[in-house]
Order: C-alpha cells, then sequence, then structure tokens
C-alpha cells in the first residue's frame, strides 16, 4: 500500500485564503457561464450501456440540517445505476463507523458494497470511498492513500463485467488546490501499472476551474477534465462542477449528467452525478488485448 499522507499545517492556512479567494472567483464565473446538464440519455440506454453514478452523501446530513440515512438511500435507489461511488459514507471522526444501512441497499438497490478492509473496524469505506456493484467480480482492489494537508484516499478496483474487464478509480480529493494536483499525481502514478483496461475516474473532485489554472489539468492526457462538466455543488442551487466521471479513453463515457430530484435536492449537499459508459464500444475499439486505443497510462 502506498502510504503518502503529509502533515503541513502552516501551508494549510495560506493556501486555505487563497483558497477562499479564488472560490469566490469560481463561484461567479460558474454563474456567468454555467453549464447545461448533458442530455444523451436515451440514445444511452439504446445501446445498453452501463449506468456509473458519484455521490458525496455529506454523512447523511441533509440540506435541512437533519442526518437521514434512509433519504441518501432513497435518492441511490432512484439513481439506478449500475456503479456507484460514495464520498463520506463513514463518520470522520471517533469510531468513524459506517452511516448507511448496506443490507438495505442490497435488498431494495440491488448493490453490493465492494469489499475492502475499511479504515476502521465499525467503517464501511475507505477515507470515506465506498463503491457500490450490481453485477460482476472484483478481481483486484487497492487501497490508495492520497497526499495532502487532508488525510484523503482512493479505491482502486479492476471489475470483470460481462461485458469485459473495467477499472474504476473512486476517490475524494482534497480542498487545497495543491494538495489536489498532488493527488492527481498520485492517482496516475499508481494506475500506471499496464493492465490496459479501460478506466474510470469518479468521485467528488473537488475542483471547479477549467483550464490550466484547475489543478485536474494534471489528468491529462489520460483523462480529459473538461469533458462534460456538469454543475452538482450546491444541491438546492447547483454552480460548481465538483462531482465528475472521467474516462480512458475519453470516449468511453457517452452522456453525463446531475440527478436532481426533490429528494435528492435535500438528502445532501451534493446532487448525484449519473453518467453512461459504454464499455463494449471501448474494448471493440481497443482490440483483443485491450491496448489499443486507450492513452497509454506509463507513457503519458
Amino acid at each position: 500500500m502506498i502510504d503518502l499522507i503529509e502533515h503541513d499545517a502552516a501551508a494549510a492556512g495560506s493556501g486555505m485564503a487563497r483558497t477562499q479567494g479564488s472560490f469566490s472567483a469560481g463561484i461567479m464565473a460558474a454563474i456567468r457561464k454555467r453549464r447545461p446538464t448533458v442530455v444523451n440519455r436515451d440514445a444511452a440506454v439504446s445501446r445498453g450501456d452501463i449506468v456509473i453514478a458519484s455521490y458525496n452523501i455529506h454523512k447523511c446530513v441533509g440540506t435541512d440540517g437533519r442526518f437521514d440515512p434512509g433519504r441518501i438511500a432513497q435518492v441511490i435507489t432512484e439513481i439506478g445505476a449500475d456503479i456507484v461511488a460514495l464520498q463520506e459514507a463513514d463518520q470522520r471522526f471517533g469510531e468513524r463507523a459506517g452511516l448507511l444501512d448496506l443490507e438495505h441497499l442490497r435488498r431494495e438497490a440491488h448493490l453490493v458494497s465492494v469489499p475492502i478492509s475499511p479504515f476502521s473496524e465499525k467503517g464501511h469505506g475507505w477515507h470515506g470511498n465506498v463503491l457500490l456493484l450490481r453485477e460482476g467480480a472484483v478481481s483486484d482492489v487497492r487501497q490508495l492513500n492520497l497526499p495532502g494537508v487532508e488525510p484523503r484516499g482512493a479505491l482502486v478496483v479492476d471489475l470483470d463485467l460481462k461485458v469485459g474487464p473495467l477499472r474504476v478509480i473512486a476517490a475524494h480529493l482534497g480542498l487545497l488546490r495543491h494538495s489536489r494536483a498532488r493527488q492527481a499525481e498520485s492517482i496516475l502514478r499508481v494506475a500506471a501499472d499496464g493492465v490496459g483496461r479501460p478506466t474510470l475516474l469518479i468521485g467528488d473532485l473537488n475542483e471547479w476551474r477549467m483550464g490550466r489554472r484547475s489543478s485536474l489539468s494534471f489528468l491529462s492526457p489520460i483523462f480529459d477534465p473538461t469533458h462534460a462538466t456538469v454543475a452538482s455543488f450546491p444541491s438546492r442551487f447547483p454552480l460548481l462542477p465538483l462531482d465528475r466521471v472521467l474516462g480512458n479513453p475519453h470516449h468511453l463515457v457517452t452522456s453525463v449528467s446531475v440527478h436532481d430530484t426533490p429528494l435528492a435536492r435535500v438528502a445532501s449537499d451534493h446532487l448525484p452525478v449519473k453518467a453512461s459508459i459504454d464499455l463494449k464500444a471501448a474494448l471493440k475499439e481497443a482490440g483483443t488485448d485491450g491496448r489499443a486505443g486507450l492513452i497509454d497510462l506509463e507513457s503519458a
């Protein structure tokens, strides 16, 4: 396991101040350039695409200040996704216990938590990250500690689905831009093992900027951080595209939208992001060895 956690309190103070100013500027830019939802869902359904979702459940505390895991479970069921990455699924302090009824999700949403070594004895996830799966086999799981001022982590899960192999990197990146940049670089390093699977990076990446000023620019060209961004935060009036679904190859992701319902707007301060992927087409283009058509993680 790779452990790259660093604690730099002095850098955190100045970084927070800079972040607050740029955050305000980012909100204004988002208002001026609010991006529409990508609506290609009907075509995706007709192709039989796999539906992916990412949802920061905010420790099950809604915008009304109420702790209600049942609402979160209802929203997850509403989404109807085949693979769901959750963030903030555990308590942050104390026992760091898991906050959801995973058995209820299995019964009602037909989703099973990918087995990992939880961050704590009573926890569900790794640094709050949980990956839910409707069907398929898990061939490998890696739990990563990511660098930065705050403790952050990611799951790297290799899946063998009916259509073929898929790698999912489920992450929750930090609040500071410098930390996010280092975390993005770390994710690319640990992903560069030459497996050649089509790969998804999904989660709350905590970045609203676009272009060169974005900390996610370090993900290029393996992932395209400008692809199909949709506003997911705050849930009552979404302005910022903090939650992302990115693919390698880039055309793996065929559509992205927010799951915007009355319940989702109150259950968490983030709206879920929902995407479709055409894994069959990506594998067909890649060829039998799964390499052609992919951006090489080692040479990029």
